[in-house]
């Protein structure tokens, strides 16, 4: 019987197995769906194999610290907002945070290969797998941060783990009034999304392009390109100055200052005076929930079609 690209698409979409494995188990079972479905059970094709291949661009962001010294944040994909919710899922990404708190991984793929801690018989990858057949959506372990730090570091969670952030902090006082307010620069970092912590981090040759951009749109205004140079020159470093104010964390304006004035590094070292400690930022992660996904449709039937020509 000829196997048809529309037969392996239909059964593709009962299953939610892959193209090709589709196509064997209706050859094997000469086109009898019924049959084919049974062989992809069997075979447990009908589970992750198809989830694997969709895109995942929700799911959640957590933090996790450990006796003030040690931070875990990790982003963990789901397909839809839906199994982002839920408890099952909630729970594994917990157990992930966990697993990179008490980890050396450098990057996801050792992490993947390393044995899962509530259960040596099986590697992390494997129970992704396991979870993704239980769950029914496909889950990825995008990326994450372990952190640990002589000083003090502490986690903020915004809107149920759309954005996670970690700020690390060095100091000589640990306490309440300290955690609180790096829990504040931890919102002001959710908020307005900062490129730097200070402006030390940024390099000569962006500040070089940015000039260079800013000198063209000048030359580019009939009124402005005619100024002195002089004048031009301190106009691209307000303009310079004005941009660090806005894409460096200690320069920004600090949300909550009643006066609308105080920068971030100003309310820090406020802090700092109060509690008779040496605070400093060290440095912040942000992560915002499938930032940089492409969320895309797929096209099932131009996709057989493809796939059985090139086999």
């Amino acid at each position: 019987m000829e196997i048809t690209a529309a037969m392996v698409k239909q059964l593709r979409e009962m299953t939610g197995a892959g193209v090709m494995a589709c196509k064997k188990a209706l050859v094997e079972t000469d086109g009898d769906f019924d049959k084919a479905i049974e062989v992809l059970r069997e075979k447990g094709e009908a589970t992750a194999v198809k989830k694997a291949g969709r895109i995942a661009a929700e799911g959640t962001v957590l933090a996790i610290v450990k006796e003030d010294k040690t931070a875990a944040i990790v982003e963990v994909n789901s397909e839809t907002d839906f199994v982002a919710k839920n408890e099952k899922f909630r729970t594994f990404v917990a157990n992930v945070a966990d697993q990179i708190l008490a980890s050396d991984a450098a990057d996801v793929d050792a992490l993947l290969a390393e044995k899962w801690n509530l259960d040596n018989s099986k590697t992390v990858k494997e129970e992704l797998v396991s979870q993704i057949a239980v769950i029914g959506e496909n889950m990825s372990i995008r990326r994450f941060v372990k952190i640990n730090t002589d000083g003090v570091v502490v986690p903020y969670i915004h809107a149920g783990g759309r954005i996670g952030v970690i700020v690390e902090a060095s100091t000589s006082v640990i306490n309440d009034e300290v955690k609180e307010c790096l829990k504040n620069v931890a919102m002001q970092v959710a908020a307005l999304n900062p490129k730097y912590t200070s402006r030390d981090e940024v390099s000569e040759e962006f500040i070089n392009h940015e000039k260079e951009i800013l000198l063209a749109q000048i030359k580019n205004d009939p009124k402005e390109s005619q100024k002195p140079e002089k004048v031009i020159e301190g106009m691209i470093n307000g303009r310079i100055n004005k941009e660090m104010k806005e894409i460096c964390l200690l320069d920004q304006v600090y949300v909550k200052a009643e006066d609308g004035k105080q920068s971030v590094s100003q309310y820090v070292d406020s802090v700092a005076k109060a509690t008779g400690s040496d605070l400093k930022i060290k440095g912040f992660v942000r992560y915002e929930t499938g930032e940089g996904i492409e969320k895309k449709s797929e096209d099932f039937a131009a996709e057989v079609a493809k796939q059985m020509a090139g086999n």
